[in-house]
């Protein structure tokens, strides 16, 4: 198979899978493992460095949210300073935990079992928050305080446990803490972009003088694809997620679990 072709395939499951709780990093397993994708190392900086096409989807969708953080507006809270403050706060946990523990990490839980078990484990916690009755406390991105910025922020140090996803964390943690359905998941979006951000910055710093000329259209196109398809899933996921529960994605979990260390083996 051509190589733009793989990158294709893998920015479309990147894509589609970044902002839905359901862990592209499992489904990048197993697409693959199925593909037969050789040159790993680059592979691993190109499955990270695609999440910038993700990334500018979140700036697209929302743009004049981000747009807010550089020129605030005096009645909207979440804006300036303040904004860029409550990000900072839920980025700031995991930063320093992966920091900390990226060599474990990528020693230690890079590993079928641990990748499957965190799968599984994550869907069992979307099935117990989804039975909380609570009346959420936040509605809107105005509503946020630096205390569920950075509750948050410590809930997505999970998704540095690989398969648990970055989403599942934060929007399960968001709605424990309070937020609203649509909030928890609008939130989880524009949290996403800084952390992914550092995440990408720094493995092209460290593997770039390892990267091939011809690497470099195979990540355009890779991140290309993974924008459109994260355009896709974002839109879809904010209109059925004030209609439906995230449970279906907690069984899908369930089920692919087995799946990923399958292919992995």
């Amino acid at each position: 198979m051509h190589d733009l072709v793989i990158a294709a395939i893998l920015g479309l499951v990147q894509g589609i899978t970044e902002f839905l709780p359901i862990s592209s990093t499992g489904h990048l397993i197993i697409v693959g493992s199925l593909l037969n994708i050789q040159n790993q190392a680059n592979i691993n900086t190109f499955e990270v460095v695609i999440q910038l096409g993700s990334i500018l989807a979140v700036v697209v969708l929302y743009w004049r949210r981000f747009w807010g953080l550089l020129a605030p507006k005096p009645l909207v809270r979440f804006s300036g300073v303040r904004g860029m403050g409550l990000l900072l706060l839920t980025t700031l946990p995991a930063s320093i935990v992966g920091l900390f523990a990226n060599s474990f990490i990528h020693d230690k839980l890079f590993n079928p079992v641990s990748v499957s078990l965190a799968l599984a484990v994550g869907g069992a916690a979307i099935l117990l928050v989804e039975r909380r009755k609570a009346r959420p406390r936040y509605v809107s991105l105005d509503d946020i305080t630096p205390a569920v910025a950075f509750g948050i922020g410590c809930f997505q140090c999970l998704a540095l446990w690989p398969g648990f996803s970055r989403s599942a964390s934060t929007i399960m943690g968001g709605l424990l803490l309070g937020a609203r359905r649509e909030l928890a998941a609008e939130y989880s979006f524009m949290a996403a972009v800084p952390i992914m951000v550092a995440a990408t910055g720094y493995s092209l710093l460290k593997n770039a003088d390892a990267l091939r000329h011809a690497d470099w259209m195979f990540f355009a196109v890779g991140t290309l694809v993974s924008f459109l398809a994260a355009l896709g899933a974002i839109s879809l996921l904010i209109r059925l997620v004030s209609s439906m529960s995230f449970r279906p994605f907690a069984w899908y979990r369930l089920a692919i679990a087995p799946i990923v260390f399958y292919f992995w083996m």
